[in-house]
């Protein structure tokens, strides 16, 4: 069965909706500033990506299902409300033709109370707890968001929660696109969300020398992706969501079909855990897959969406295995990186590249690569440098990789009949 995309629904650091999102990255506008949920003044990076201005109250028709949710849940569900919406399928299937996957990072509890917890511990010798409120478990479940979400729709059908790192999402919306394929489901919501910009997070990272910690004073010019000067990337938070309908039953019911999914491909480097293979082996291979599962060649595409953390070894990674797949056509096809706006979303990141892939089919606009003054010369693509580009798009890749070595590519193509 063929796959269409009907609703897409965004909160990220540079627009809490699809359109703001998509507005402010053709601007080539960054969201990178000061961290606000904790303070950072002593840490060695004091910037990140941050949502700005979240309501989630419009989005609870019953207000105290938000002490449900964590901050990233919030995020995923009113991104999932808004593509939902955009779908406007309610009632169009029943309740067990539709299912959910999303990706997410794995619950686990808030170092700090962590903390606190063996503080007062060592104090009394043993003896003294801290009381948790019962709802404090059910904030570090991954799988109470995605719950939230399908009770709150009425979707009945498969459910499926990823926690693969910085490519959860990419592979939940892949898991998604199988289960209609393979007629499990006429409608799947999928996407990811993510909020890792808390204080151990940060260190964590930072520790381990990932993170862009030179542009404190300056947050705007951190992420930059391809760009000599790359330090590392950017944390980020947030939530895309997806909907994908098989394509039959969606024109059928008169939707409007966005874009249409067409493959997609996983694989794992079995190389580093931290670091990405110099000769690009997993990405050469997820692309690889995702274009042979789509039935398309390297000629068909016009567009890569990049990974692009702006690390060293992430960008060489990406840029060899580019090459290696595309062969000629790698230096005729536009690729761009949104993390140099938007940050790591991590688990989310890669719905968001397939929302750009999504608009850029749309519109005939390529967001740029912001921050790329000083091209690396190693790396010698069209990265769409500072400015948006109009241009044609038929066919898009979307990648995403991660710590851990887990590889994930989506392939999109403008509808056809």
């Amino acid at each position: 069965m063929r796959v269409a995309i009907t609703g897409l629904g965004a909160v990220t650091p540079v627009g809490n909706d699809a359109d703001s999102t998509w507005a402010a990255m053709v601007a080539g506008r960054s969201g990178v500033g000061p961290i606000t949920t904790f303070d950072a003044e002593t840490y060695p990076v004091r910037i990140g990506a941050m949502v700005k201005d979240f309501d989630l109250a419009p989005y609870l028709s019953d207000q105290r299902h938000a002490r449900y949710l964590s901050r990233a849940a919030g995020f995923g569900f009113a991104a999932a409300d808004q593509a939902l919406r955009q779908a406007d399928a309610r009632g169009a299937y029943a309740p067990e033709d539709c299912g959910i996957a999303m990706g997410a990072s794995a619950g686990r509890p808030e170092e700090q109370e962590l903390a606190e917890v063996m503080a007062a511990y060592k104090r009394s010798g043993g003896h003294d707890v801290i009381p948790q409120s019962p709802t404090s478990l059910l904030l570090r479940q991954q799988n109470v968001g995605v719950e939230a979400v399908a009770r709150h729709w009425g979707l009945e059908g498969p459910m499926i929660g990823v926690s693969t790192a910085c490519s959860a999402s990419t592979h939940a919306i892949g898991e998604a696109f199988r289960h209609i394929q393979d007629g499990d489901a006429k409608l799947m919501l999928a996407g990811g969300f993510d909020s890792l910009t808390t204080w151990l997070d940060v260190l964590g990272f930072a520790l381990l020398g990932a993170l862009a910690d030179e542009y404190n004073d300056d947050p705007e010019h951190a992420s930059r992706p391809f760009e000599r000067d790359r330090v590392g990337f950017v944390l980020g938070e947030g939530a895309v969501a997806l909907v994908l309908e098989d394509l039959d039953s969606a024109r059928e019911r008169g939707a409007e079909i966005l874009a249409e999914l067409v493959g997609y491909g996983s694989s794992l480097n079995a190389y580093r855990i931290t670091d990405a293979p110099p000769d690009g082996s997993g990405p050469i291979f997820s692309m690889t897959s995702a274009l042979d599962d789509g039935g398309l060649g390297p000629a068909d595409v016009d567009l890569i969406i990049a990974h692009g953390t702006s690390t060293p070894g992430n960008d060489v990674c990406e840029t060899v295995a580019i090459r290696e797949v595309f062969g000629p056509d790698a230096y005729r096809v536009a690729v761009t990186a949104p993390k140099s706006m938007t940050g790591h979303l991590t688990a989310a990141s890669g719905a968001l590249n397939v929302l750009v892939g999504v608009r850029a089919i749309q519109t005939g606009k390529v967001p740029p690569t912001i921050n790329l003054d000083n091209p690396d010369p190693k790396l010698d693509l069209d990265y769409v440098p500072n400015t948006a580009r109009e241009m044609p798009v038929r066919a898009v890749v979307a990648n995403a990789f991660a710590f851990g070595g887990t590889n994930g590519s989506l392939v999109l193509r403008a509808p056809v009949a």
